[in-house]
């Protein structure tokens, strides 16, 4: 008898193709959380690449107290953001959540870039499209609307007491950091990047009517001071006050590396000695060393007050370096940089440290997003996840405590772009899974497919060889696109 092969509808198709992306998070393997709930710090660097740190490869670049969270924990291979830029990738940190499911798909504009309010305080919902640019793309959000639950006011029925020190670039006053569930908040506003890393931290073409030139909510207090080092002294005062007074959870997201390429003169003066040989940005690589400097406070402040047992430590990067001509960050070997759909855009350093519980000198494979801390707090807090909330992240517990091997049974990741960027970055969506990786374009550019496991710097596009995998991701990713309600971009009005 000949058996035949069903036809199933493209409704069908997209709701099989949930079940399988989804699924797989009902038989997660369940680890119980420890005794008592452990101290968080979670570190985000800004713009900080793959390949900048010394422990991921680096040979221009020394960071021995970030190297050391590494040595003393796990170090993950295919970390992603969940975004290639930084406001999307931040809410996805904050919310356990894709982007696309709360319209924070690109940077949001500072108010000194343009990013008003509206008169009707509600976040903008349409299309728009300018005359150079063939397609039609969503409206940025301005803000993280305070309706989605971060990770500061889920951990506090656990007990702990948070705080927010650095870049929080999730919108302004109305949606600051104390907004959104902090308790204390140090230097987080809707800025992007500082207008200087100098005390007072101004510049007078930032300054806005309806804020100061400065960083407004972070009061100078030491002429000349360097930002990241001022960072470092919040976050250790944070921890000295909450020592003993049950668990905190520490948001530390550093400005640094963004713009302005601003360092101490003494770091980059010792720089321009160890790169005269080696090439490199005397000014970044103090950039990167003050950031390793702040974490060797924290590492000390944790020993002294003997909090290194029961705190974890989680460090990554909102998204990968800013990789241009005449730019100080080097991808190699990923393609590209920032903004980009590339490896080097989206793939990020991710270590796990937590003496005692966490094995020391762990690599792990296994793929991992920012929307995996949420889940991951959550569970090690023993807490359940939000209620009629979609958390598109999987918990990372059972991983932690069993070891690097251990199976992570999640289905593909995503990421969502869809807007234009600088001049050769077109809308895109992208779906990983297993070796895989596929990026469809929305204004005609031919789909790519690249096989990372042996073409880490996708220079072989496999889209036209590999033609039943194509459809296979693509069929995928549409489901994703419709059951996360994806606004994608569209034609252009027709002219009159």
């Amino acid at each position: 008898m000949k058996l035949l092969t069903p036809v199933l509808s493209a409704p069908f198709r997209a709701l099989l193709s949930i079940f399988f992306l989804f699924g797989a998070f009902a038989c997660q393997e369940v680890t119980p959380p420890p005794a008592s709930p452990p101290n968080v710090i979670l570190v985000v660097v800004d713009d900080l690449g793959w390949q900048d740190l010394s422990i991921q490869g680096s040979k221009k670049y020394e960071t021995p107290h970030i190297d050391q969270l590494a040595q003393g924990g796990m170090r993950f291979t295919d970390a992603y953001a969940a975004c290639a830029v930084c406001s999307p990738s931040r809410a996805a940190l904050m919310t356990g959540r894709y982007p696309v499911r709360y319209g924070v798909t690109d940077w949001i504009r500072s108010r000194f870039q343009g990013g008003e309010i509206p008169e009707d305080n509600k976040n903008p919902q349409g299309f728009t499209y300018t005359e150079d640019k063939p397609l039609m793309v969503p409206e940025n959000a301005l803000w993280l609307e305070r309706r989605e639950i971060t990770l500061a006011e889920w951990l506090k029925p656990a007990g702990y007491t948070s705080a927010h020190i650095g870049k929080w670039h999730l919108g302004p006053d109305d949606w600051y950091p104390t907004r959104q569930g902090f308790d204390e908040n140090y230097g987080g506003c809707d800025y992007g990047q500082p207008p200087s890393y100098f005390d007072p931290y101004s510049r007078p073409e930032h300054a806005h009517p309806m804020i100061q030139a400065g960083i407004p909510t972070l009061t100078p207090r030491d002429s000349g001071e360097y930002l990241t080092d001022r960072e470092g002294d919040e976050a250790v005062a944070f921890i000295e006050r909450n020592a003993q007074q049950g668990p905190f959870f520490l948001y530390l997201a550093h400005y640094a590396v963004h713009t302005p390429i601003q360092a101490k003169d003494s770091l980059t003066a010792a720089y321009e000695a160890k790169l005269a040989d080696k090439g490199g940005h005397a000014s970044y690589a103090a950039m990167i060393a003050s950031v390793d400097e702040a974490m060797g406070k924290i590492l000390a402040t944790l020993k002294k007050e003997k909090l290194e047992e029961n705190t974890l430590i989680l460090f990554t990067s909102d998204n990968g370096g800013l990789d241009q001509e005449g730019w100080p960050t080097d991808n190699a070997p990923l393609r590209s940089g920032k903004g980009y759909p590339y490896e080097g855009g989206i793939r990020v350093p991710f270590i796990a440290y937590w003496p005692g519980t966490i094995a020391a000198g762990q690599e792990s494979s296994r793929l991992v997003t920012g929307v995996d801390v949420f889940p991951t707090l959550a569970e090690i807090a023993g807490l359940d996840l939000p209620p009629e909330t979609s958390i598109d992240g999987y918990s990372l517990w059972t991983h932690f405590k069993k070891g690097a091997e251990t199976a992570v049974g999640r289905g593909p990741l995503f990421w969502h772009f869809p807007h234009y960027r600088g001049r050769d970055v077109a809308p895109y969506s992208i779906i990983r899974e297993g070796k895989w990786k596929l990026i469809r374009y929305y204004d005609g550019t031919p789909t790519e497919l690249y096989d990372l496991e042996n073409d880490l710097g996708e220079s072989r596009n496999l889209a036209t060889d590999e033609i039943n995998q194509v459809r296979m991701m693509e069929t995928r990713l549409d489901a994703w696109l419709l059951a996360t309600s994806a606004k994608v971009p569209r034609a252009k009005p027709a002219a009159n």
